[in-house]
């Protein structure tokens, strides 16, 4: 049977984190886990968390690291037996805590992209609200300007996209997410890649994974005991 491998991206907004993960789960078989899908599947099901979820994202808060951990862990602990790559989670310190106690991860990416690239990426972001899916009118045109290519719904531009709100999300992120790179920093799965287009990070990426997946024996993620 084939080992286990539990990894995890971070980046900022637009640092690429949707494709490279993509590109991860079709070339190495790992499920792609992202927190962003089980937030809209949550609210989509109209359970006690996804209620609670929905209040914060009408609100455009961050759902608290309590509802996070609630929502993502039974999910995790149910995927015991697959490898798989976590997108979105875990965001912060706490969160990352959490985790560690039903699961050791292998490897942890994290993109470092500078401020320009990452503001004229997100200046032509779009997104359709209901899936996530995300277009860039630079390289990732919808078929039809302004709408889904799947449902034909509208696409919308997040305010905090755009540039005059980037800086402070950048700094947030930048603050709640070093105190994560550092814990994973000292386990010494931590691998970080700069650079301002994701073909070119990519090949180095791939590289890595290659090499980890092919030697590292696997780690655990067991149910906590109460």
């Amino acid at each position: 049977m084939a080992k286990l491998f539990r990894a995890a991206i971070m980046g900022p907004p637009g640092s690429g984190k949707g494709t490279i993960s993509e590109r991860i789960a079709q070339s190495f078989g790992l499920q792609y886990l992202s927190s962003g899908h089980f937030l809209r599947e949550a609210i989509a099901a109209n359970t006690e968390a996804g209620v609670l979820v929905k209040s914060y994202v009408e609100r455009s808060v961050l759902v608290p690291d309590p509802v996070m951990t609630t929502l993502m862990l039974p999910r995790l602990e149910q995927l015991s037996n697959h490898s798989w790559l976590l997108d979105g989670f875990p965001r912060t310190l706490a969160q990352a805590q959490a985790l560690d106690s039903i699961c050791q991860l292998d490897l942890v990416i994290s993109l470092n992209i500078p401020y320009e690239t990452l503001k004229e990426r997100l200046s032509d972001r779009w997104i359709h609200p209901a899936s996530g899916r995300v277009y860039n009118m630079g390289f990732n045109p919808p078929r039809v300007q302004g709408r889904d290519d799947i449902s034909g719904e509208p696409l919308i531009q997040h305010d905090d996209d755009k540039p005059e709100a980037l800086m402070a999300r950048l700094r947030h992120y930048k603050d709640v997410a070093k105190p994560v790179i550092d814990l994973y920093k000292s386990q010494g799965i931590l691998h970080s890649f700069s650079g301002t287009e994701t073909d070119r990070i990519w090949p180095y990426i791939s590289s890595l994974l290659s090499s980890k997946i092919s030697t590292q024996p696997s780690n655990t993620c067991q149910t906590p005991t109460h």
